[in-house]
């Protein structure tokens, strides 16, 4: 399979609109360019990337190593979604051929599983480099791969660098309940929030630092300039790339961790196959202006509920019309996230009399991505045993808590 060169650009040309004036973090490929490549002088590289793996102007990262004297760019490791971020969530693909240069292109979500590199893959190289968007989320693979890439170059005796970038969510945001061993999974690897607020590099060196991996691995973080952990994405100057099939804009990515819950279990419709998605809750016995007067009456910070009505071309209610309530974030940065997916399930419930809980239960669904997501079944059972929302929400206070004070020996920004 030949992946042409070409795909890596097609996502951000049309943010380019960005005005000359207007002041941007700078990224770490960005950092690590301006420095000279000094970190991977005189070294074979390989590079973990997709299409998000490029500096404000578009220009790929695999580009800039290729250009970079005295660099050795050897092979590329293409996580989920592949090198051109086109492939669905959760399908596997095969190891190819990048056809611009003719480098090995290795599956780090490939057939076996294979999930992190091989010793075959690592060998001969003397350092990878990590440079992938991520969205802040702990079930977005791209961390996972992250860790799983340290260890693996740990046990190979292969330095591992990661070129920082942004978290959109915010650096200041925490959310959520960590992950019971039990429930460890790809989408749940290590035992951090739900929303984390950490950078890639703040979360390598965390993931190293508390010996999460074993052996840990020589780290390098290149980090960003002029981010603060304030800042959400549109802060940051940056334009948004997609970093998957259904995350294509920043609007998308703040939206998952607050629906996304709620699309694992099913019952209600959070916008795929609209106009906004992971931005709605409906389905076709939902009253929209009950439902939005109701979520607005908890005077949540920083988000706002808009009556919606409207066909979904995807889903379980494709082609029907459905009704609820479209998220608007009036403040990225306030707005509580995660635990709007359990004020959606309660709203169902005391509106229209609909436990989406019970009846996955009694349809025999399985809650394993639901429990996997949210690091326990601790949370769902709560919720069946008649805690509120607002019950369980506050329950994750001390973990949350904690986590903020582990973590506090990690970070790399103000």
């Amino acid at each position: 399979m030949q992946i042409p060169g070409a795909l890596f650009v097609l996502a951000w040309l049309p943010a380019l609109a960005l005005a000359a004036t207007t002041p941007r973090v700078r990224l770490g490929c960005e950092v690590l360019a301006e420095g000279g490549f000094r970190e991977l002088q005189g070294k074979r590289v390989g590079l973990i990337a997709n299409q998000t793996s490029v500096d404000a102007g578009g220009v790929p990262t695999w580009q800039r190593l290729r250009r970079a004297p005295g660099v050795q760019l050897v092979a590329l490791f293409a996580p989920e979604h592949g090198l051109a971020g086109d492939i669905p969530a959760g399908k596997e693909f095969t190891n190819a051929t990048h056809a611009p240069t003719g480098l090995p292109v290795y599956s780090l979500y490939g057939p076996g599983p294979t999930r992190k590199p091989t010793p075959a893959m690592l060998r001969g190289l003397d350092v990878l480099v990590y440079d992938l968007q991520d969205t802040g989320l702990r079930a977005y693979t791209y961390i996972s791969t992250l860790g799983l890439a340290m260890e693996a170059c740990g046990a190979a005796g292969v330095e591992f660098v990661v070129l920082d970038r942004p978290n959109p969510l915010g650096g200041v945001r925490v959310e959520g309940p960590g992950v019971a061993p039990a429930f460890r999974s790809f989408v749940g690897q290590w035992n951090i929030p739900v929303v984390y607020g950490l950078t890639p590099g703040e979360l390598a060196r965390m993931i190293n630092g508390e010996g999460w991996i074993n052996p840990r691995c020589r780290l390098t973080v290149v980090p960003l300039r002029g981010w603060k952990r304030t800042m959400t994405w549109p802060d940051t100057g940056l334009p948004w790339v997609p970093t998957s099939p259904n995350v294509r804009s920043f609007a998308a990515a703040l939206g998952m961790p607050a629906t996304g819950l709620v699309g694992e279990l099913g019952g209600l419709n959070i916008g795929l196959g609209g106009d906004y998605p992971f931005r709605c809750y409906t389905a076709p016995w939902l009253d929209a202006q009950k439902m939005a007067s109701h979520l607005n009456g908890l005077r949540l910070p920083g988000v706002h509920f808009h009556p919606l009505t409207y066909q979904p071309t995807r889903g379980a209610f494709r082609g029907r019309t459905v009704h609820g309530v479209r998220l608007e974030f009036t403040d990225p940065a306030r707005a509580p996230l995660l635990a709007l997916n359990l004020y959606a399930l309660e709203a169902a419930r005391k509106l229209a009399g609909r436990d989406l809980l019970a009846e996955a239960e009694r349809a025999g669904k399985s809650f394993g991505m639901f429990d996997k997501v949210l690091g326990s079944d601790q949370p769902r059972k709560a919720l069946r045993a008649g805690q509120s929302a607002a019950q369980v929400v506050a329950a994750w206070k001390a973990e949350e808590t904690a986590f903020r004070q582990r973590r506090q020996a990690y970070l790399l920004y103000p």
